[in-house]
């Protein structure tokens, strides 16, 4: 599973809006809409924001894990 499918997953599990979860990681929605999408990859800084914000490890927004 790719990063882009690894948080709309956690997203959706979330029963939260792009729009939420873009201000709780401080970027705008349309670049949130690009990282979901796949267009657009979240630099460092974003991706540890992501995954604070869902509770689970870079591994496993990288897909490089199935363990949270």
């Amino acid at each position: 599973m790719n990063i882009h499918e690894r948080i709309k997953a956690l997203r959706k599990e979330a029963n939260e809006s792009q729009v939420k979860v873009a201000e709780a990681v401080g970027i705008t929605p349309r670049q949130y809409q690009r990282f979901e999408a796949g267009e657009q990859k979240p630099g460092f800084d974003n991706l540890c924001a992501l995954a604070d914000h869902f509770g689970v490890s870079l591994d496993y927004l990288a897909g490089r894990t199935d363990e949270r």
